[in-house]
């Protein structure tokens, strides 16, 4: 796999680069974009692109529904690069504009899943994206364990690179899979039975594996204790996985009555009435010591439910996983909601170590160690 950044510049002068961008980003119902992290992360390989003189051909996807359009992104972007927006793939709009960008200009085109042939990675539509341009360059690390078009097909068609930032992502990453040691791993979210290839290669590979969020409810019930509203999954984790002396769960949580009223309490005298919305101060003091001896840290999930305000916990480990960082720790952070829980806390995205843009990839390449679109691009 080769990255972009590796070929001069006057090679890709006037050529028509297709860039796949990882620009699926959240936005509210004014049509604004909520959070410009994964944007940022595009920025490098598009402005490197502008320097060399290409003629940029971006495309993304958006959301799930095929209807979405990419306009949110595109005023986004000119925030940052100059462009033009075609809301079109393949009809006039889209011929006419390609046939007037110039050298150093960037084009974004509609959302890649408004044509069904995105998803199904069907090969007409392959073709037809790889007719549109002279190099294909895949930046879209979040998609990078999905078998689409855009990922695994059209790369095949026509000579092929990676972005800047997907190539920090598979080498940051990379260094997940054989950690230094001490190592130190929290893994949050929901749904335990999903979660559970990447905790166990956690408890085999890192010397410690801390479990929160939701997950940790799903803790609580396979050991018996009451969980009253919490989130819990559908399936219980096993006595291998929460027997495993590398295994931690929390020891104290907050709990929300029905009323908003929340306490801290231990697993024990969580009530029916009370929902578990986070860990407690307890937790932080329990897991704060493999911090401070780790010498690689990887964070996947926050501790609670933050889009309901409950971050403070997980503000505290932050501050934690930054002085160890200070002192040389290497780590990693990944999971849109670990990311936007953690905006709010005053600390510098710089001073955790890196941030990854991938969600279901991150986790995915932590397992396998290779994700199909890497595959596509060797």
């Amino acid at each position: 796999m080769q990255c972009i950044d590796q070929v001069p510049g006057d090679e890709l002068r006037g050529k028509k680069v297709i860039v796949r961008a990882g620009l699926d980003l959240p936005v509210d119902e004014h049509g604004e974009v909520t959070d410009l992290f994964r944007l940022k992360k595009a920025l490098p390989t598009l402005q490197f692109l502008r320097e060399s003189g290409a003629k940029t051909i971006v495309l993304t996807k958006i959301g799930r529904d095929p209807e979405e359009t990419n306009l949110p992104v595109a005023k986004a972007l000119k925030r940052y690069i100059p462009g033009t927006y075609v809301p079109d793939l393949f009809g006039h709009l889209a011929t006419s504009a390609l046939d007037a960008i110039g050298d150093g200009e960037v084009l974004l085109l509609e959302n890649l899943q408004t044509d069904p042939g995105e998803i199904t990675n069907d090969p007409e539509f392959c073709k037809k994206i790889a007719s549109l341009g002279d190099i294909y360059v895949n930046d879209g690390f979040p998609s990078a364990h999905r078998e689409s078009a855009g990922m695994v097909g059209v790369p095949k068609l026509m000579r092929s690179y990676a972005g800047i930032q997907f190539c920090a992502e598979v080498a940051e990453l990379t260094q997940a899979l054989n950690p230094p040691h001490p190592a130190f791993a929290i893994i949050g979210g929901a749904k335990f039975e999903t979660k559970v290839p990447i905790i166990k290669k956690f408890l085999e590979k890192y010397d410690h594996t801390f479990v929160t969020g939701a997950l940790a409810n799903d803790v609580f019930r396979a050991e018996g204790l009451p969980v009253g509203r919490s989130k819990v999954s559908d399936e219980l984790p096993s006595p291998a996985v929460i027997g495993h002396p590398r295994f931690i769960a929390p020891n104290d949580v907050t709990a929300q009555r029905s009323d908003g009223q929340a306490f801290v309490k231990k697993p024990k005298d969580v009530g029916s009435d009370d929902k578990i919305v986070d860990i407690g101060p307890d937790t932080v003091a329990l897991i704060a010591p493999y911090i401070k001896r780790a010498q690689f840290i990887i964070w996947n999930g926050p501790t609670g439910l933050y889009e309901e305000g409950f971050t403070a916990y997980s503000h505290a480990i932050a501050e934690i996983i930054a002085a160890r960082v200070a002192e040389g720790a290497k780590c990693i952070v990944g999971g849109g909601d670990t990311i936007a829980a953690l905006e709010e806390s005053g600390i510098s995205s710089e001073s955790l170590g890196f941030f990854s843009t991938g969600g279901g990839a991150t986790l995915e390449f932590l397992v396998k160690g290779t994700l199909p679109a890497i595959e596509a691009l060797k």
